[in-house]
């Protein structure tokens, strides 16, 4: 399952999957992947939401 940060700008805000962000935020969640694309980030003037995936190391 992948996890995602969620940020306000430059503030953390919570971590977890795109269900329990979407539940968070009361959205959808198509909500949240559209929030961690790269025109949502492009957009971002420092106080918008912009979510994060979270890589996992292969080691």
């Amino acid at each position: 399952m992948n996890e995602y940060a969620l940020y306000k700008g430059d503030d953390f805000i919570t971590i977890g999957t795109a269900q329990e962000l979407s539940d968070y935020l009361n959205v959808k969640k198509n909500t949240i992947y559209f929030l961690a694309t790269p025109e949502n980030k492009r957009r971002n003037k420092g106080n918008r939401l912009v979510v994060v995936k979270i890589e996992e190391d292969e080691t």
